[in-house]
Order: C-alpha cells, then sequence, then structure tokens
C-alpha cells in the first residue's frame, strides 16, 4: 500500500520501500513469513505501534496492523487501537499514499474513494481536515512540501494555509526528523522550490531562522537576485546528488546579511562573510543533527568558496595550499566555484576554471598532497634545534611547510630543512 502503489500508477520506479496492512496482528504475520522462509530475517516487532519489519528478496516490508491513533498535545508517541482499513487509511498523510493493492488477487483498493481521483487530477489531499492531520504529526507539513514538487502535484485547497496556521507544532518534531525530510527535498531537481515554500510558509523559521535576512538582502552591480535567490539558483546550479555540495551552494553566502555595508562610494560589500558564513553553517548543521564529517566539509567548501577569484594570478603555490587546504574537497569546490559564477548577472565575466584545473592536474602530479607537509616532525626539530616542546617548534615547523608550499624547499628533503634550521637565527 501507500507509497508504492501511488507510484506504480504514476509510473514511477518506487525504491526498496514497501508496507503491509493487515487486519490481523503483525507480528504474527511476520513470524508466518519467517517460518515458512519467505523473509529472509528474523521479524523485528515494535507492539506498541503494531508493526514488523521482515525482508523478502532483499526489499525490507514494514507490516502493519490497520490502527486508530491519537495523539497528546506536546508529543509524537501516538496511543495506538485496532482498526478497520477505512479509518487506518484516514490517518495516513495524503490521500494518494492511501491506496492498496490485494496480496490475494492485485485488486486496486481505494479505501477512502477519492485517492485515486486525486491521483488523477494531481491533487495533493489530507484524508482529514489538514489542520487535524498536521497536527496528529507536524512533520507531515515537511512532506506536504516535498511530495508537491517530488510529483508535480498542487495543494488541495486549504492544505497550505492549514500548514501557516499549524506550523508551530513543527517544534515538537526532533532535529533528526527535520534533517532527514530537508536532505530528501536536496535530492529532488525541484529541491530550491522545495526551500522556496519553507520560506514562504514559515517553516523554515522554526528550524532555520538564520536563512530568513538572505530574503531581501541586494547585492549589488554584480548580481540581479538577492541573496537568497541567488543561493536557490547556485543550488539548482549544482545539481543532485551530492548532499555536501548541495548544502555548501544552499549556504555559501549565509554570512552576507551580518557583514553587508555600503562604502564611502556607495559599493555594496561583504567583507568577511565567507569566515562568518562557515561558523553559521557549522552552528545550523550541528543543531540539525548533521554528522560532524559533513558539517567540516561544508563548512570548509563555505569558507573557502571566494578563495580562487582573490588573486589576479592562480600560481603552482597558490595551487598547492588550496590542494592542502581542501584535500578531498577541492573537487567540490571548483564544482560550487562554478555554479557560483553562472548565477551572476548576466554580462558579468564568468571565471574560467578551465586554467585553474590544467594548473592543479599539474600541481597534484608533482607533489601529492601527502607530500605538502614539512619535511621534518616536530621531534626531529626539537632534536636539531635542541628546543623542548612549544610554540616554537610549531612555528618552525609551519615555516617549513610554507617553504615547501612556495616551492622553496622540495617535498621530503630532510636534508635541506636540516640546514635551514640550523642556519636560522
Amino acid at each position: 500500500m501507500g507509497g508504492a502503489v501511488r507510484d506504480e500508477l504514476l509510473g514511477i520506479i518506487h525504491g526498496a520501500d514497501f508496507d503491509l496492512v493487515t487486519r490481523s496482528d503483525s507480528a504474527e504475520l511476520a513470524r508466518l513469513l519467517f517460518d515458512r522462509g519467505v523473509s529472509e530475517i528474523a521479524p523485528v516487532t515494535y507492539e506498541r505501534f503494531g508493526t514488523a519489519m521482515v525482508r523478502v528478496q532483499g526489499v525490507d516490508i514494514e507490516i502493519v496492523t490497520a490502527r486508530r491513533e491519537s495523539y497528546d498535545e506536546n508529543s509524537r508517541k501516538p496511543h495506538v487501537e485496532p482498526a478497520t482499513y477505512e479509518e487506518d487509511a484516514s490517518r495516513r498523510d495524503f490521500t494518494v499514499n492511501t491506496l492498496m493493492r490485494s496480496i490475494d488477487d492485485w485488486e486496486l483498493r481505494d479505501p477512502l474513494g477519492i485517492g485515486i481521483a486525486d491521483l488523477q487530477a494531481k491533487v495533493l489531499r489530507t484524508p482529514l481536515a489538514p489542520e487535524a492531520t498536521f497536527h496528529d504529526d507536524p512533520l507531515r507539513m515537511l512532506r506536504a512540501v516535498r511530495f508537491r514538487w517530488k510529483l508535480g502535484f498542487q495543494p488541495a485547497p486549504g492544505l497550505y494555509e492549514a500548514i501557516r496556521q499549524t506550523r508551530d507544532r513543527l517544534r515538537i518534531i526532533s532535529a533528526e526528523r527535520i534533517r532527514d525530510e530537508l536532505i530528501k527535498m536536496l535530492a529532488l531537481p525541484t529541491g530550491p522550490d522545495c526551500l522556496d515554500d519553507l520560506r514562504e510558509l514559515g517553516l523554515l523559521e522554526i528550524f532555520a531562522p538564520e536563512l530568513l535576512p538572505m530574503v531581501g538582502c541586494e547585492q549589488g552591480s554584480f548580481h540581479h537576485l538577492d541573496v537568497w535567490n541567488h543561493s536557490l539558483l547556485v543550488l539548482r546550479n549544482a545539481g543532485t546528488g551530492d548532499l555536501v555540495l548541495s548544502l555548501a551552494a544552499l549556504l555559501h553566502d549565509v554570512g552576507k546579511p551580518p557583514t553587508r555595508f555600503i562604502d564611502e562610494e556607495g559599493n555594496t560589500r561583504f567583507f568577511g562573510h565567507e569566515a562568518v558564513g562557515a561558523k553559521m553553517t557549522e552552528e545550523l548543521l550541528r543543531r540539525l543533527k548533521f554528522p560532524q564529517r559533513e558539517v567540516d566539509a561544508i563548512s570548509l567548501l563555505v569558507k573557502n568558496h571566494m578563495r580562487l577569484g582573490s588573486s589576479p594570478e592562480f600560481t603552482p603555490a597558490a595551487a598547492r595550499r588550496l590542494i592542502r587546504d581542501l584535500d578531498g574537497d577541492l573537487e567540490r569546490l571548483l564544482q560550487l566555484v562554478e555554479a557560483d559564477a553562472n548565477g551572476l548577472k548576466a554580462g558579468v565575466r564568468v571565471m574560467d576554471l578551465g586554467p585553474i584545473r590544467k594548473r592543479i592536474a599539474e600541481v597534484q602530479q608533482a607533489t601529492p598532497r601527502s607530500t605538502l607537509d614539512s619535511p621534518l616532525s616536530g621531534q626531529e626539530i626539537m632534536e636539531i634545534t635542541g628546543l623542548t616542546p612549544g610554540p616554537e617548534v610549531g612555528r618552525l615547523k609551519q615555516a617549513l611547510t610554507e617553504m615547501v608550499i612556495e616551492g622553496d624547499l622540495a617535498p621530503g628533503d630532510k636534508a635541506s630543512a636540516t640546514a635551514w634550521l640550523r642556519d636560522s637565527p
């Protein structure tokens, strides 16, 4: 039932995620499937919710006992009772997700009598009054936006108005669940449209308020869009399939509103916005419980997104610094810079990354990232200089690293590094 039937009727390839609803006990059915060798794993049961999980031919199938639910005001944990298929369907999120097929004869069932009509009309409607559906599970407000743009449906009359009225209920939803919905939106080609709906409906204010000052923040002569719409365009330019790149595209200019000022000549400036934005990005993503490795990678891209346009010539030394600092995220940075440049006003010179990519490839072949460090370790520096552990050892090691990057010292050249240390005052 649910999404699998919906996608089948729409001609969409559905992922490995299927639901089976039964009037029987879900745990008993799961055990029966396992005992008869149908399920490849012992059933996992959740008695409180009346659900069980089995796996058939590598596909996870959730078995659900038809149920009705009720919720306390400040909780997402439902009180569950057995119910008819019609009652079970009415507690679902949208009518197009209530369609079923009988496993006996594969007959299409429409328990509410309106799911097929809504599917054909491409209308997104809640089974109950939308205020009630969203009150029971506020995450459905985010799902409404995602399904609208994923399926190309129109919201039923009153649906979006109900979201605006109920939006504060989203505050009871965990950061992890909100994060997961955001990730699914960013994976869509229409992700920017989803985000603009979240802003317009007041949902973005609930979990990412630092993005709102981007709206209406004008950028000056190089741009034809405010920071918000420019960021959505950069996100669109970056494409889908890489969550880190997508989030970096969305957040690359988040530091512009707090750093914006007009200079004496009337030019709009955003000095240091990349460093401010990197810090804001880290705080936002950590609040949404993203893994730290992703937080670090996205913040790094935001911090460095202006780097390639800051000097008139991209020298071998600049390439070596970029390789050292970005390491495995270097290609992402190049894609972000290109997406950003393509979001400027028509007629503005677009950065040609061809020569930069060529220079990086040449430098990477000559000096791999692993060689772009001091030839001497801290211990070796102390043995040569007689220093004890402290800041001076770190300063000397950094100086040797800079010499390697500038090309004044060959990678791994311990002898020349030792000679330099002995000759240093």
